[in-house]
This record gives structure tokens, C-alpha cells and sequence, in this order.
């Protein structure tokens, strides 16, 4: 709402960019989305529907980091996919059982192959990811 009071004010009002920072700053949740809102603040001048916009940026955003998660870690793109839409449904990350074993690539469950780190790693890139997303767009 913030947001959208800012962009009714031309972008002039740089009190209600104050105002955003003040919220951002002092809610838990937003702290890790607060780079998100900048850059979207950053380019909100010429736009007709804030609240769209918001939606469309967030969803590239989304699909760009997913990706890059993907790739990086050499993910299964589909089962990846399938796993964080539970998880946005859900409400929560998780990581008993094999849902995370399901996304991993193959790699030796039998020395050498680091499987339990890289299972680690996995699971904290994926939870960033989940926390940044959760609750916006």
C-alpha cells in the first residue's frame, strides 16, 4: 500500500520512502525480502497498476532464482518444481523424508560423493529461496 501511495505521488513523496524503510526494517518477515521491494520501488515510475506490476515482478523474480537454484545445484527441474509448490502450498520447507532425496542429482551414496553436504546445501539454498517468496505475489 505503501508501495502504491509512493507511485500516486509521482515518486515525489520521498517521506513515504522513509515510511517503507521504517516497515521493511521493522518486520521480521519483509527483512529478506526487502531487496525485492527496493528494486521494485527503484523501477515502479511508469507503470499503470501497481499491484499487477508487484505480481509480474515478483513472479520473474521467483522464476529467475528458481532457475539459477536449478542449474547451480543440478537440480531435477520437474520434481523441483513439483517440491516447492507443496511447499508454497503448505506453508513450510520440508526436509524429512525423501522429498529432497527425489530433486537431488545422482551422486554415490557410498563415500566420496559428499551426498549428505550437498544434501545440506540443497536444503538451505531452498529454504532462503522459500522465505524471500513466502507471503508476496
Amino acid at each position: 500500500m505503501l508501495v502504491k501511495k509512493f507511485h500516486d505521488t509521482h515518486c515525489q513523496d520521498k517521506s513515504v520512502l522513509i515510511d517503507i524503510r521504517k516497515a521493511v526494517d521493522a518486520s521480521p518477515e519483509l527483512r529478506s525480502k526487502k531487496d525485492l521491494i527496493e528494486t521494485f520501488i527503484a523501477g515502479v515510475n511508469d507503470v499503470e497498476d501497481v499491484m499487477a506490476e508487484w505480481h509480474h515482478f515478483v513472479a520473474e523474480e521467483r522464476e529467475k532464482e528458481l532457475v539459477a537454484i536449478i542449474q547451480s545445484e543440478r537440480l531435477k527441474e520437474a520434481e523441483t518444481r513439483k517440491y516447492i509448490e507443496n511447499a508454497f502450498r503448505d506453508g513450510e520447507i520440508k526436509t524429512t523424508g525423501t522429498d529432497i532425496d527425489s530433486i537431488m542429482p545422482p551422486t554415490s551414496r557410498f563415500g566420496g560423493g559428499n551426498r549428505a553436504q550437498k544434501k545440506q546445501t540443497i536444503i538451505e539454498k531452498l529454504k532462503a529461496f522459500f522465505e524471500r517468496f513466502f507471503g508476496i505475489g
